[in-house]
This record gives C-alpha cells, structure tokens and sequence, in this order.
C-alpha cells in the first residue's frame, strides 16, 4: 500500500547541529552530523513512502532549513516530495508575503509552524495573519502538540491553544503533528469537536500508539489520523514496522497511510 509522510524534513547541517537536538541525539545513539540525500531518498524507498511533505524549519536563529532548500528538492524530485513551507513569525507582513510566494508560485502544500522552537503559543497574535493568509490560500497550517523532545519548554504545546485558534479560525485546517502525549485524550477530544482538526503520527512508532488513539482510528476518528515519521529522527519504515498489530481495517489503514493526507494536503 502506497504512503504519504506529512511530516519529514531532509536536515541541513544547520539543522543538525542545533543544541536544543541534544536529548534526541542522545537517545537515539546518532551524532546526525550530516544525512546525505541518498539516504532519505533510500528511507522513503524502504517504507513505499509515495509522497513525502518536507518541511521547511525558521526559528530566531534564522532559517534551519530555508524555503528555497525545500524548493530545490521539489522541483528534483517533483514525483517524490512536496514542499511545506516555513516562515519568520517576529514580521507577521513578511511572512504572509513569503508564504503566499512559495504556496502560489512553488506550489507548496501548507505551513509549518515548530511552536516551541519560539517558545510561543499558536494563540499569540504573531501567528494570526498566517492562519488568516492559510485560509486564503486553502492550505492546512501544521503544528506541533504535546510533549517536546528537544531540550524547550513543552508548554506551547498544549492541545488547549489548539482549540482556541480552531474556534477562531473555523475555515482553517490545523495539522497537530505528534500525537499530543501525555496530553492525547485532549488532542483526541478537539479533533472530535472541531471538523477542521487533525492529528498526525509523526515522531512516534506505531507500537508506541495511545490505545484511544487506535480505537479513535477504528471508529469516528477514521478521517482525522494521518502517517508521519518525523523524520530523520525516525525512519518511515521504523515508524511502520510494527502497523498490522494495530488490526485495522482495509479501509481504515487506508484513510489513514494515505487518503486523508491526500485529502487534506490536496495532493
């Protein structure tokens, strides 16, 4: 069965090399000094990834993965990744600009925003003419909820600022990447009430699942789950390894590895 990762970033050394990587680096045994090309292309291959959203990353420190990085990779391999764009969120004018150049003009699929990378919540004011220009230009915004494993506070991730913006944003499409642990039956909750809400995988295998997550999958939650890795924290197949103890259905598993991110991304 094809795949869509709607969460994975092909890392510059930039990226790599920033301290607050320094508790993954740690568990995961991996220096990650630098990740060749070849390698993430080889990752995708392994796990029958058919598209991968990469993401561009822009934090204080400036850009950790640029936009223009994520645009070369797209338009080399158009076949194979689509492009989730990233912005500087202190110039809210700025930033609407650059969005709607790489949405209109490169043809990137959505906005990402790494809240504790700023150490803001999604419900500051710096953030609500990026989810007014998302609207407008029919493209999800991708968020970051629950606990962080970078060396940051975990506060901007809550799930509870997720459903302020939901309420006042009700055309926006929000993409809430990591499950929200330990804070997922809320996550689960705010998908539930709100139609525009969504939860990705991302960052966790599928053995490491919240059981309520995979009842909310098997029941009304089978349109609102997508398949992310995170990676090169992880890789697609480590994600996906273990996916039949989750005893979905056809058309469960389906939604969920590749419908609704086609969907939802309008891939």
């Amino acid at each position: 069965m094809s795949v869509i990762d709607v969460w994975m970033q092909h890392p510059t050394e930039r990226f790599l090399q920033q301290p607050f990587f320094d508790s993954l680096r740690r568990w995961m045994g991996n220096d990650f000094t630098t990740i060749p090309l070849e390698f993430t292309l080889q990752s995708l291959a392994d796990a029958d990834i058919e598209k991968a959203l990469i993401c561009a990353w822009y934090g204080p420190q400036g850009s950790l993965i640029s936009n223009d990085e994520v645009a070369t990779l797209v338009d080399t391999y158009p076949d194979k990744f689509a492009g989730v764009a990233s912005v500087d969120i202190r110039d809210p004018v700025e930033a609407v600009r650059t969005l709607k150049h790489y949405v209109l003009e490169k043809g990137f699929v959505g906005l990402r925003i790494v809240q504790w990378v700023w150490e803001i919540p999604a419900t500051h004011a710096l953030y609500y003419p990026l989810f007014a220009a998302c609207v407008e230009l029919d493209v999800p915004v991708c968020l970051q909820v629950g606990l962080t494993g970078p060396l940051r506070s975990s506060e901007s991730g809550r799930p509870a600022h997720i459903e302020r913006i939901a309420l006042d944003f009700p055309e926006l499409t929000i993409v809430c990447g990591h499950i929200g642990y330990p804070w997922y039956d809320e996550m689960i909750a705010f998908a539930t009430k709100f139609p525009n809400v969504y939860i990705d995988t991302s960052a966790y295998k599928t053995k490491r699942y919240p059981a309520t997550l995979v009842e909310y999958m098997k029941r009304n939650g089978r349109q609102k789950v997508l398949f992310g890795s995170n990676y090169p924290m992880l890789t697609p197949q480590q994600c996906l390894q273990d996916i039949d103890q989750l005893e979905l259905d056809d058309e469960t598993r389906q939604c969920f590895l590749y419908d609704n991110a086609k969907r939802i991304f309008n891939i």
